[in-house]
This record gives C-alpha cells, sequence and structure tokens, in this order.
C-alpha cells in the first residue's frame, strides 16, 4: 500500500483534522490525546506563567486574611497554592497562614491542587471531578455566598466572570494573586497560531483558560487581526473550550464556541471527535464516496493527505458540486497563484494524483473542471 494513504483501521476520528492548542500547561498531554485519535496538531502556548516581581499584593491579601479570618478559601492551581505558602514562610507568616487555613473551608479546583493542600497538612472540603472553576462557582452560589468573605488564589489574572458573580451574590471576594500570566517570551508560535487559523489552515482551535483566550485575541488586536481571526473562528475553525468560563472572553466577542459536559481535556478532545467528522463534507463522486476534511479527503474510506493548493481546488470545485467551475475562478481560489492559469493545471494534475482516482474531476474542454458527480444525485444538488 503507498504510504501517503491509510486504511480505514490506521487512522483516527480526527485523521485529516488540523487542531490548534493554545495552552501552556498541560499542552503535551492534550497534543498527544488529538494526535493519538489522528489529528495534527499546531502548538502556541499563548501565556507563559511567572511570579509577581513585586509581592506586596500577595503580602497584604495574606496579612488581610490573618487579620480577618474568611469563610471559605478557593484554590484555583496547585502551583499557586503552593508558592502562596512558600511565599508566607519567608515572610515569617507560614505558620500563622496554616494555622488559619485549617479553620476555613476550603475548595480545591482539582486533583492536583487537592495534593498541594494535603502536602501542606491541610484538607479540602470539597474538590469537584471536572477540574473546573465553573462547578467550583456553582457550588458557592447554591449555597448562598451573601454576608460571606471568600479568599479566591487568583488563576494568574483575575478570573473571568467568577469573582464577579460571587460580589453579585453578595459576598466580600479577597483575591491572593501569586503569579501572573504573561505573554511569551517567544510571540513567534502565537503569531504562526493567528496566521493559521486566519488563513482557515486550521479545522478547530482549543482553550483551556480564559487568559489563553484573551491573550490570542489581545494579540490579534495588536495585529490588526481581530476582525479576521473572529470571522475565521464564527465560520470556520471550530473554537473548542474547556468550559464556560474558559469561553467568556471569546462569548464577549460575539464567538459562539462549543464546550464538553465535563469540564476536562478528555471530553473535550471526545467532542472534537463528534463536532469534526459531523462537519466533513461527504459526496458520491463517480461511484465512491468522498468526504472532504481540513488537509485530507477520504474517499471509500481512505485517507488521502491533499496539498494545500490541491484542498483549496477541491473546495471551490464543492461549492457547487457537478457545475463546470471555470480556470479563472480556480485560479482566484489558489493561494499565492498570481495570474497564470497554468498554475491551475499544475495544482489539478497533483490533486489527482493525491486523490488516487483520477476520474472523481472530470475536465470540461475549454470550460474548467467539475466534480464527477454521481448521476442519480445531480438534482439533489442542481440549485446549491
Amino acid at each position: 500500500m503507498d504510504d501517503e494513504q491509510q486504511r480505514p483501521a490506521d487512522h483516527g476520528p480526527l485523521a485529516g483534522f488540523t487542531v490548534g492548542v493554545t495552552a501552556a500547561r498541560r499542552a503535551d498531554e492534550l497534543g498527544a490525546l488529538l494526535q493519538r485519535r489522528g489529528a495534527s496538531v499546531l502548538h502556541a502556548p499563548a501565556l507563559r506563567i511567572v511570579p509577581l516581581a513585586d509581592d506586596s499584593e500577595l503580602l497584604a491579601a495574606t496579612k488581610e486574611l490573618l487579620d480577618q479570618a474568611p469563610d471559605v478559601v478557593v484554590a484555583a492551581t496547585a502551583i499557586g497554592f503552593r508558592g502562596w505558602i512558600e511565599a508566607a514562610d519567608g515572610w515569617g507568616l507560614g505558620e500563622a497562614l496554616l494555622a488559619r487555613l485549617r479553620e476555613v473551608e476550603m475548595l480545591a479546583r482539582g486533583p492536583k491542587v487537592k495534593g498541594a493542600i494535603r502536602a501542606a497538612g491541610l484538607t479540602e472540603e470539597w474538590s469537584p471531578s471536572s477540574e473546573s472553576m465553573a462547578e467550583v462557582l456553582d457550588r458557592l452560589l447554591e449555597e448562598g455566598v451573601e454576608g460571606r468573605r471568600i479568599a479566591v488564589q487568583l488563576h494568574g489574572e483575575p478570573l473571568p466572570g467568577f469573582v464577579e458573580a460571587l460580589r453579585a451574590g453578595g459576598a466580600e471576594v479577597v483575591g491572593v494573586p501569586v503569579y501572573r500570566w504573561m505573554p511569551p517570551e517567544d510571540i513567534g508560535p502565537v503569531d504562526r497560531l493567528l496566521d493559521a487559523t486566519v488563513g482557515r489552515g486550521l479545522d478547530a482551535l482549543t482553550f483551556t483558560s480564559a487568559p489563553a483566550a484573551a491573550s490570542l485575541l489581545s494579540r490579534a488586536e495588536e495585529r490588526g487581526l481581530l476582525t479576521e481571526l473572529l470571522a475565521a473562528l464564527n465560520h470556520d475553525v471550530l473554537p473548542a473550550c474547556v468550559g464556560p468560563v474558559t469561553a467568556l472572553p471569546l462569548q464577549a466577542r460575539g464567538v459562539d464556541t462549543v464546550q464538553p459536559q465535563r469540564f476536562r481535556l478528555g471530553p473535550l478532545v471526545q467532542l472534537l471527535c463528534q463536532e469534526l467528522p459531523g462537519r466533513a463534507r461527504a459526496l458520491p463522486v463517480a461511484g465512491h464516496r468522498v468526504e472532504i476534511r481540513g488537509h485530507a479527503v477520504m474517499v471509500d474510506g481512505v485517507l488521502r493527505p491533499v496539498p494545500p493548493a490541491g484542498m483549496s481546488l477541491l473546495r471551490a470545485l464543492c461549492r457547487r458540486p457537478g457545475w463546470v467551475v471555470g480556470r479563472a475562478e480556480l485560479l482566484r481560489a489558489l493561494p499565492g497563484a498570481g495570474r497564470d492559469e497554468h498554475a491551475v493545471e499544475t495544482a489539478m494534475a497533483r490533486l489527482r494524483t493525491a486523490l488516487g482516482t483520477p476520474k472523481l474531476i472530470q475536465t470540461v474542454v475549454k470550460r474548467g473542471y467539475r466534480l464527477a458527480l454521481d448521476p442519480a444525485t445531480d438534482s439533489k444538488y442542481a440549485d446549491a
């Protein structure tokens, strides 16, 4: 068998699709889950975690909590919680802080945070199985927060919607800033990810934190690409968020996202396994079933990678299946092809070779090319 194709048993549900990953933490885990299911992955951490250069804010928040006990402490990240305890030790306040935390209700966002709490000799009251701050928020609001004093270890920057929702419910919220999210030192990968999104080189873009989504939008705005990015995410590139809090910066810009019911990486990947194949167009062509994916085509269940120029031509032909598309229109569909219609012939020859079944695309002399749509289905697409 040709190395360039795979039989149905050899590929996963995401084969032929390219997925962008913006995560800084757990990016390797998410990338591995996607690749295991056949996806090509483009990773660009939209953020980096840095300790506070000036810890005066953290010191002030710690002293405030020692002076006046909170009712609840929410620990959002393991690295942040450990950093807080270590900083308190450095100020000679470590034992006092631990004594205070033993007196209050502690909520941990997930297993890693729970481990950090227990390593400090403390015990959490509750932790969601979803590792979601949204579920922590739901629990607090269901219990009622009016008149309660709640300390929140911040996620690098104020959690979008989380603190506001608590204050709207009548709580007094004390933020505990341990570290900040900053743009990555090397902005090159983020710019390449933005270019790929705007150029429709991605099929989906994943977000696992609200700060990462906000950071990517901010970088797009700096480069004058925000309008194009929003257009891509609203029409061609599927934005997938691990949960509703993560989605808030995108929703504020009018972008609808998909989210799994359980706010974890595994369910996020499973959601993409359902959504992306469901968005792929399948057509009966010359007696074959042709399914057009991001950078590959399934021909009768066999995955065939196609060069970018070929995919551009194929998508142009699929917009009006069975209709003749002229060379001039196909030339406009080719990225950076210029004015030479010979470029269409060259790209078409490569496309036919990649598909492995030349008769899928017919040449119509002096007019252009058409998909050889099966006659029985021609009428279905006549008004497409």
